[in-house]
């Protein structure tokens, strides 16, 4: 119900006013002052939505309560009632904002006229609040489901740059902050404190959490330039630790990778992490990966850590038979150097267990790689390794003939039908039974272009045939395409079409024209 307050000092005339009114607009809540200096206290307790104000009375004029009452109120509307039609009233009062005047006498279809257009104009600022209020809703409730997907394409796929500065932005982060990844790995059927840990990093107000697999979180932490790395770090790996229930802490643990100075190098920062895990019966329920003992000459290799991150690529890709020639390479090597058999065997199976983590990303869930016996010659090395990558292998290629051979054309379907929703990779995964990371690896295989950047192609393609509508908004449009930030909307739009939506409804219509 719109409030409107009547002010004046002749009791006629503010019940003649209120007649006029309560006639012409029934929902309307109407009150009365006989002075400017009563209006302005009933102003605060009563927030009327518009005043009709005389502007000669005795004591604090209108003019002056106009004023008074807008230092506490900048949103109440005003319309002068005055029988002094001169310049000076005027300007005195456009200066304060006043929307309208009534000339005494008036007609009351001027009244009705006057005070029905003031009267709208609240009505269209309430819907706008309202339409701003649903929209801010709507964007808080989508954060935490663009923060798992941000996670998840900047860990294991290339975020398109159309997007990529933008949800960063709406997560309240910069592209060059600083920042590490952090592994949490969770005990054998405890998936269910998933959301006691992303509360926890809410909490911290400095990281992102990405979707779960297997039994692992993976968590992107933003450097904090008051702490030191190793501070932060650890003081964020107890608060993670801390969510363990009393008594069942074993199977906890969390690895760290190293600092990167922006979020293209993440993904480095990660794999660093996943190593920092690889032992999660050690005391302390905590390492970062520069504390990950070097098992002597093998690990010294200075091509290690790109070794590290090509097995990563050759498991993502399903190339095991040049993973086998690099572990074999390997092992020559480490022979021909002379490295300690026991070293070279323990370097090995940590290349294997990287191997397996990206596996279980990929929801492929395999035995954890473990030498049956001691290999007492490189030869027997190399055998036995062969035969743990095998194995490996088949339960890659079994997982992937599980798999319904039209599953990403079903996925497919799905966003093109769904677009205009809140979809994410981890709601798909769900819904197809498939790991996010799985799905976002083969839906660029096969269909050849990333999953978000075809959900952007299926609501700009849908935008474009909405706009043929001259009736609807681009407001309208945006969020009836899945968008919730109009700003947002546009800056995609005009990067996937090189013209604004404004300029491509012009061109609409110079094309009918």
């Amino acid at each position: 119900m719109i409030k409107l307050l009547i002010v004046d000092d002749e009791q006629i005339e503010r019940e003649g006013l209120r007649v006029i009114l309560g006639r012409s607009f029934p929902g309307l809540d109407i009150a009365e002052a006989k002075n400017g200096r009563e209006a302005v206290g009933m102003a605060g307790e009563l927030q009327p939505d518009v005043i009709l104000m005389d502007i000669k009375m005795p004591g604090m004029n209108g003019l002056e309560a106009v004023e008074r009452i807008r230092a506490d109120d900048p949103d109440i509307k005003f319309v002068m009632v005055t029988a002094y039609d001169t310049f000076e009233y005027a300007r005195s009062a456009i200066k304060l904002g006043v929307k309208d005047y009534l000339l005494k006498p008036s007609k009351a279809a001027e009244i009705v006229a006057t005070v029905g257009k003031v009267l709208k104009e609240v009505e269209e600022e309430r819907l706008s609040r309202e339409a701003d209020r649903r929209q801010r809703d709507a964007l808080r409730k989508t954060l935490p489901l663009v923060e798992t997907d941000v996670v998840t394409q900047l860990l294991f796929d290339h975020v398109h740059e159309v997007h990529l500065d933008e949800l960063v932005g709406l997560l309240g982060a910069g592209t060059t902050s600083e920042a590490f990844a952090m592994i949490v790995q969770l005990p054998e059927g405890s998936e269910s404190l998933y959301s006691v840990v992303k509360e926890k990093i809410r909490q911290a107000g400095s990281g992102w959490m990405g979707a779960m697999y297997g039994r692992q979180i993976p968590v992107i932490t933003f450097r904090e330039p008051v702490r030191s790395f190793r501070s932060q770090a650890v003081g964020m790996a107890r608060e993670l630790l801390s969510a363990a229930r009393a008594g069942a802490e074993a199977g906890w643990f969390v690895g760290i990778g190293g600092v990167c100075e922006s979020l293209e190098q993440i993904r480095q920062s990660y794999q660093e992490a996943l190593i920092a895990s690889m032992d999660p019966t050690l005391p302390v329920k905590y390492r970062f990966y520069e504390d990950v003992p070097s098992p002597g000459a093998a690990r010294d290799k200075p091509f290690d850590k790109q070794r590290e991150r090509l097995i990563f690529d050759r498991i993502r890709l399903g190339q095991w038979e040049p993973l086998g020639a690099d572990v074999t390479e390997f092992l020559r090597g480490c022979e021909n150097e002379g490295v300690d058999l026991l070293m070279a065997q323990q370097r090995v199976l940590e290349l294997l267990w990287i191997a397996a983590r990206v596996m279980l990303e990929l929801g492929v869930e395999t035995d954890t790689p473990v030498y049956s016996f001691q290999a007492r010659d490189y030869r027997e090395l190399r055998f036995e390794s062969g035969r743990l990558l095998e194995g490996m292998r088949r339960a890659y290629a079994e997982h992937r003939e599980r798999l319904e051979p039209d599953a990403i054309q079903q996925i497919k379907r799905y966003i093109v039908e769904h677009s205009h929703e809140d979809i994410t990779l981890d709601a798909i995964g769900r819904r197809a039974g498939l790991s996010p990371f799985y799905i976002s690896k083969i839906f660029k295989e096969q269909l050849g272009v990333n999953y978000i950047d075809f959900l952007t192609e299926c609501r700009i393609d849908k935008a474009k045939k909405l706009m043929a509508d001259p009736d609807k908004s681009l407001k309208e449009i945006t969020f009836e395409v899945g968008y919730h930030d109009p700003n947002y909307f546009s800056k995609v739009f005009k990067k996937m079409c090189d013209m604004s939506p404004t300029e491509y409804r012009r061109t609409l219509a110079a094309r009918k024209g």
